[in-house]
């Protein structure tokens, strides 16, 4: 795993890098991860996430975008081990996620809102390969993405 700290990357390319604002919690097993970013919009509907864990992830960090919504959990435990299985290194919701208790013990990154035991209606909709409006910044495809116990730094290049 490459050695980084969130606050070091930022004060080393200040000039460059943008974070998300606070209020991200860790609900995965692996508290630190970077990647290149995917992007799904979820609007009230975790299909396009879903199939984008069913992909392979190897270096790449999916960010969901749920609109900040508190109503619905945009990822669970079946989801979550997708993503282990298609070597995901993390998935940031800008939403809930659920199965907690489980998704502690997995292999993966996860970040989010919060967590709520409502899933989502799947009607098949969403778009991949957008850029994501959140928490005070904003996410294209393909930037990098470097999260720890501190926050998440982006970045349009990688910084390590």
């Amino acid at each position: 795993m490459i050695q980084f700290a969130t606050p070091d990357l930022f004060d080393d390319n200040r000039e460059i890098v943008r974070v998300t604002s606070s209020g991200l919690h860790h609900f995965g097993g692996i508290k630190k991860f970077s990647g290149q970013a995917i992007t799904v919009n979820c609007p009230l509907d975790n299909s396009a996430a879903v199939e984008a864990l069913k992909q392979n992830g190897q270096g790449k960090v999916l960010i969901v975008n749920g609109f900040a919504s508190k109503q619905f959990a945009f990822l669970g435990d079946q989801m979550a081990e997708n993503a282990v299985k298609n070597g995901w290194q993390g998935i940031i919701v800008n939403a809930c996620v659920r199965d907690i208790e489980l998704l502690k013990e997995m292999s993966v990154g996860v970040m989010a809102l919060g967590s709520v035991p409502a899933s989502t209606v799947k009607k098949g909709i969403g778009e991949t390969n957008i850029s994501i409006s959140m928490l005070d910044t904003v996410i294209h495809p393909n930037d990098w993405i470097y999260a720890d116990e501190n926050g998440v730094v982006i970045s349009e290049s990688a910084l390590i």
